[in-house]
């Protein structure tokens, strides 16, 4: 806008038209390049202005007459004083930006902090990745806990962006962390997650007056305010298997001898928040078997909706096949990362979130 303002003026000073008097209008340019622009972009305008200015009092002879100098001096004074307000408001947006990173530095540690390497008796690593540059957190979420049960993991996506998804998340980890130490079924834990989104008023309910589900899916397409969480639940105990328990959620990936397999609910169910969608019998825990040796991988969709440029989708299985054999879960996380990093050329379109864990041997020391 000065830029363009500048060209009339000087379209004016270089026309009949110059009689119209010009000197106030360069004189604010400064002044209106620094509400949107820094140091730069006002001395640009400024030195636009006063060239302006020169030119119109060397043709029409007009230096003599002290309007062009008192125009110049103008030029120079509110250039100046727009200068040193532009470096103060730019410092205490900085001093401001600063703090909410380290407040979103100290977030991230409570809501998605790192998981120790060693969890009883797995091997465990997580990785999260923003998609906005900047972001800390996000909608993803996971967790591992070790219990008298073994080790319980959640791995959860809500529907949403911003600091609702955030709140989704931190309520659904802190429902978590507390149920994984008393509930004896695994089941137990996730719906006490559900009961807590409920409870903390994050999703909508779906029931009618009468306690009905009235149209739930209509509702849902037509209301902006509500949302939902998917999640996965998985438990790791002394025998050789893996419990699993989905609502929703993208499936884990288990590799067993050196092949990768989605683990697919036999019964799927619906995400944390359209609990009025669940039918049939109450849900249960399903079973697969986890040796020593295995791998297994709990992620988002961020990681198999990552589309290379030509639309094709991360090939998750292959790229985790294909990971160095030997390999730590930190170093494989690391190499699905460069493959991520690869395969959309830098550009990832969701945050990504990945837990993995690897089931050690009996033999293996525990920490204690």
């Amino acid at each position: 806008m000065p830029f363009a303002i500048i060209l009339v003026g000087l379209t004016i000073e270089l026309t009949p038209a110059h009689f119209l008097y010009t000197g106030p209008l360069l004189t604010a340019m400064p002044a209106l390049a620094s509400l949107t622009m820094g140091r730069t972009g006002i001395l640009t305008a400024a030195a636009l202005a006063f060239s302006v200015t020169a030119i119109s009092a060397t043709m029409h002879g007009s230096w003599g007459e002290g309007q062009a100098a008192s125009n110049a001096l103008g030029i120079i004074v509110v250039t100046s004083a727009s200068v040193v307000t532009s470096d103060a408001v730019h410092s205490r947006r900085q001093s401001e930006l600063n703090q909410v990173r380290r407040i979103a530095v100290a977030a991230q540690e409570v809501i998605l902090r790192p998981v120790p390497a060693r969890l009883d008796s797995v091997q465990a690593a997580s990785m999260y990745l923003a998609a906005e540059a900047g972001a800390q957190i996000g909608g993803d979420l996971y967790e591992a806990v070790p219990t008298r049960y073994g080790v319980r993991m959640i791995v959860g996506d809500v529907r949403g962006k911003g600091l609702p998804a955030v709140r989704a998340a931190a309520v659904v980890l802190g429902a978590f962390r507390e149920a994984v130490h008393y509930e004896d079924e695994l089941v137990e834990v996730m719906n006490h997650c559900a009961a807590a989104l409920r409870r903390e008023g994050v999703v909508a309910d779906f029931a009618g007056p009468d306690g009905g589900c009235e149209d739930p899916a209509d509702d849902l397409l037509e209301s902006e305010a509500e949302s939902f969480v998917t999640a996965l639940l998985a438990q790791v105990p002394d025998s050789h298997e893996v419990l699993v328990v989905n609502r929703g959620h993208t499936p884990p990936l288990r590799l067993h001898q050196g092949r990768a397999e989605e683990l697919v609910p036999v019964s799927p169910l619906p995400p944390l928040g359209l609990d009025e969608f669940i039918t049939g019998p109450p849900a249960e825990a399903e079973s697969y078997v986890f040796e020593p040796g295995d791998r297994l991988l709990l992620h988002t969709d961020g990681v198999v909706e990552a589309r290379d440029a030509d639309g094709r989708f991360f090939p998750l299985p292959e790229a985790a096949e294909s990971a160095p054999a030997g390999c730590t879960p930190s170093e494989f996380l690391e190499a699905l990362h460069l493959g991520l990093i690869r395969h959309t050329d830098g550009r990832l379109a969701d945050d990504v979130a990945m837990l993995v864990v690897d089931r050690l041997d009996e033999t293996a020391d525990r920490p204690p």
